[in-house]
């Protein structure tokens, strides 16, 4: 009766995000998740990581993110309600997009600012 009830307003009943822990994954959403890799706790905190993950995120990153990497997508589907797979896969593709730009923008300033400490090295030496 609500399935019905809920196919003819819209919704989508085969959408199963959000339900917990038993929630079967759709196979287009598993994979690597990258934007999980490069943010880490941010991304858990948005994504239904919880505290735990937010807290391990902090203390122990290398595993955190190696985990993320692997299991981001399913903690994310089973946690968070969404809109749908295209709407779930969309905003995985911007936390890429942003984890790329601030890995790209941090190399970016510590070459700057090598080459600017080795250029005031040279002027004070001479």
């Amino acid at each position: 009766m609500y399935s019905q009830q809920a196919q003819q307003i819209g919704y989508d009943v085969t959408n199963t995000s959000g339900q917990g822990a038993n929630t079967s994954i759709p196979a287009e959403v598993q994979g690597l998740n990258w934007g999980a890799f490069f943010l880490g706790w941010i991304w858990s905190a948005f994504n239904g990581g919880g505290a735990l993950w937010i807290i391990v995120g902090l203390f122990f990153s290398p595993i955190d993110r190696i985990f993320l990497l692997f299991k981001g997508n399913e903690i994310s589907w089973k946690n968070k309600q969404w809109e749908s797979v295209e709407a779930f896969k969309a905003t995985q593709r911007k936390w890429v997009i942003a984890g790329l730009v601030i890995i790209v923008v941090a190399v970016v300033i510590g070459v700057l600012g090598s080459v600017i400490g080795a250029a005031a090295g040279t002027a004070a030496n001479s």
